[in-house]
């Protein structure tokens, strides 16, 4: 069974920043960072279990892959997979998550 991926509008708005971020020294760079992490998101919708349970939550349906240093969370209920975040490997989830 197929899950449905949906991006949660800030984790659209993190991959935005990424690549703006990245743009500064390479647009050729923050291409393939965001292809690669929008290629492994997309793997999420057949595999959402992949990925290893966040250690800052131990709840076993929210879940992370990782893409070069970038942090993508997401969780899965029932037959849904929601990008929560895409943060860097360095920054503080809960400082990173905050509204």
């Amino acid at each position: 069974m197929d899950y449905i991926v949906i991006w949660s509008p800030r984790a659209l708005d993190d991959v935005d920043d990424i690549a703006a971020y990245i743009a500064q020294d390479s647009e050729v760079y923050a291409s393939a960072v965001v292809r690669n992490i929008l290629r492994t998101v997309r793997t999420l919708s057949m595999f959402p279990f992949r990925g290893r349970v966040v250690p800052e939550f131990d709840d076993d349906s929210i879940r992370e892959v990782f893409v070069y240093s970038y942090r993508i969370i997401y969780k899965i209920e029932e037959s849904e997979v929601t990008i929560a975040a895409v943060i860097h490997g360095s920054r503080l989830l809960e400082l990173a998550i905050r509204p």
